[in-house]
């Protein structure tokens, strides 16, 4: 089963046409790396596939949810297999990181208060911080947070990580751990799509590379397929 499956998608955004003859598929397990200029529509098309921006035309499906026909209601099912990491972290400043992936649990269902906290364990060892969950945002470095949003998006076991420049507001080395923490993500067969700036990482850690360019996506690769986009 493919991760992500577009064909002939476009997306607008204010009445303007971003992305159009999308022709994108994404299968379990693979590292995909989007670069492209600001505003050529890599966070579009991230924020597509948790229906954040609707899809106005083509067969788009993510994880088997038909995006062209999916129900505001069926939005948070779809979002509970899907792992989102941002640029700016994005966590609630007002309280505690064991606090803020208690928050992600309660939102995406999950009721049993003992398996809420074994998850958190979980998530926390596995990203290098478990003895960070009673700090507060503020009380940890730029690094220290991204391995928290990691943590935040394990949570609910995706299928699919999507990472909007995960690296743009890190030191180098913190940002190496991270692209190397997302690889091995990968290795264990969730699908993951990262935007970046930052071409260093693709010689660093390789994986299938989308260039977005010119209303198109150029695979660079063997192959040279050409994809439509913004």
């Amino acid at each position: 089963m493919s991760i992500v499956k577009y064909e002939n998608v476009e997306i607008l955004r204010k009445e303007h046409v971003v992305l159009k003859s999308v022709n994108l598929t994404i299968e379990p397990g693979q590292f995909t790396y989007i670069i492209g200029k600001v505003g050529s529509g890599k966070s579009s098309l991230l924020k597509s596939m948790y229906a954040e921006i609707p899809i106005e035309s083509g067969e788009a499906k993510v994880l088997e949810y038909d995006l062209t026909t999916l129900k505001r209601k069926q939005i948070p099912m779809l979002r509970r297999e899907i792992g989102i990491v941002f640029q700016d972290f994005q966590l609630l400043t007002d309280r505690t990181v064991y606090d803020n992936l208690m928050f992600v649990l309660q939102a995406t269902g999950w009721k049993d208060k003992t398996e809420m906290d074994d998850r958190i364990e979980e998530v926390l060892k596995e990203v290098g911080m478990l003895t960070k969950s009673y700090k507060m945002p503020h009380e940890l470095s730029g690094g220290e947070q991204q391995r928290i949003v990691i943590a935040r998006a394990l949570l609910n076991k995706p299928k699919l990580i999507l990472a909007d420049e995960p690296t743009g507001n890190l030191d180098p080395d913190t940002g190496e751990q991270i692209v190397r923490y997302l690889h091995d993500i990968a290795k264990e067969g969730t699908a993951v799509i990262m935007a970046t700036h930052n071409f260093a990482w693709l010689e660093q850690f390789p994986g299938r590379l989308l260039r977005c360019s010119d209303k198109h996506i150029v695979e660079e690769s063997n192959n040279e397929e050409k994809l439509e986009c913004e």
